[in-house]
């Protein structure tokens, strides 16, 4: 296994803090339907794939969720696993040898800590700590995580590409703040970051892992054949950025500033994750599944959940490059934007998946 590269940069976009009216913990419905959907699937990979006789006699079974944000999806999706888990001991006839259960909570070390623990549940049936760290890096000992989990995060990149932010390069993202509207130089860009991040991931959590652990990722991305301009994850990111340029227009905010922002997020394709576990050669794929996120029913309502929940993920970065002053302009003009464009967001290629991942033996 290759050694670990410790020199690398990691950018660090931590969801909205606190419980405010614009924090994650109050607009992340849509990352809770994805929690929802993956229920059933998520104690199927448990039932199946999770071989507990490997991990006996220890007393303790160790989970990570990796990239928590500050709640309260967290704290479910542990519950889903807790209650998995506790099922596969029970149905192996092992209920008296159920281990304890510490969960270790990571995020990057800006991530509002403070607002997860104090929204930890009263009557949790586990252990807890925080860890801070890039997951795209080693954050746990050796041998240490039985189960990992990660919802809706490993869509965001390590960094932005960095050759898109070179005026003298090809790839210079002049005009656009993403890759799904731009040219093909930046489009490989930034599929070249991912597949650099996922390998990074994937090594780390080769270490970490004990043979015979599992990973189950959720996150949304795209079918392969699905052009990325499609893919509705970017369509609200296009959105966004023609927002911006009506700010420069106005005056608001240079086109310098604009030229020089790109947002870290992609939308992968379950293929192009299979691809890195494959070179990887340290995971076996297990499972690999559409979820079935649901809308909101009332189509009415989306514009402004569409708005909230892309500036409770954005309003950090969006306040780094260009000030705090810009958000409630911006965010009224992009929350028109998805109003006059519902009906290509409702019927765009909005897909989330499931893949479950299993150590397997050097």
């Amino acid at each position: 296994m290759a050694a670990e590269n410790t020199n690398i940069v990691f950018e660090a976009h931590p969801m909205k803090g606190g419980d405010g009216p614009n924090s994650y913990m109050k607009n992340s419905i849509l990352q809770r339907g994805s929690v929802d959907a993956a229920k059933e699937l998520l104690n199927k990979a448990i039932a199946e794939k999770l071989d507990i006789e490997i991990f006996l006699p220890s007393k303790s079974f160790h989970i990570a969720d990796l990239g928590c944000s500050t709640g309260p999806n967290t704290f479910l999706a542990v519950e889903n696993i807790l209650e998995a888990v506790e099922s596969k001991y029970q149905s192996q006839g092992l209920k008296s040898q159920i281990p304890e259960f510490l969960v270790f909570f990571n995020d990057h070390i800006s991530n509002d800590f403070n607002m997860l623990f104090q929204s930890l549940p009263q009557n949790r049936r586990y252990h807890a700590a925080g860890v801070p760290g890039s997951f795209y890096k080693r954050v746990f000992p050796n041998a240490s995580i039985n189960f990992a989990y990660s919802s809706t995060a490993i869509q965001w990149l390590s960094r932005v590409p960095t050759v898109i932010e070179d005026s003298t390069s090809p790839a210079w993202n002049k005009g656009c703040i993403h890759y799904s509207n731009a040219t093909d130089e930046v489009t490989r860009a930034y599929e070249t970051q991912y597949s650099d991040d996922m390998e990074s991931f994937l090594q780390a959590r080769a270490q970490e892992i004990v043979y015979g652990g599992l990973i189950v990722l959720t996150f949304p991305g795209r079918h392969s054949d699905t052009p990325h301009s499609d893919a509705t994850p970017n369509v609200l990111l296009q959105l966004l950025g023609s927002s911006l340029m009506d700010l420069v227009r106005k005056g608001v905010v240079s086109e310098e500033k604009v030229d020089s922002f790109n947002i870290p997020v992609y939308s992968m394709s379950p293929k192009e994750l299979s691809d890195v576990v494959e070179r990887n050669g340290c995971f076996s794929i297990e499972m690999v599944a559409d979820l079935l996120v649901s809308w909101v029913e009332d189509t009415s309502s989306m514009p402004k959940l569409i708005a909230s929940h892309i500036r409770a993920g954005m309003e950090g970065l969006l306040k780094q490059h260009f000030g705090e002053e810009i958000l409630d302009e911006l965010f009224d003009l992009y929350q028109k934007k998805c109003e006059d464009h519902i009906s290509t967001i409702i019927s765009g290629k909005a897909v989330n998946f499931l893949v479950v991942l299993k150590r397997k033996e050097d």
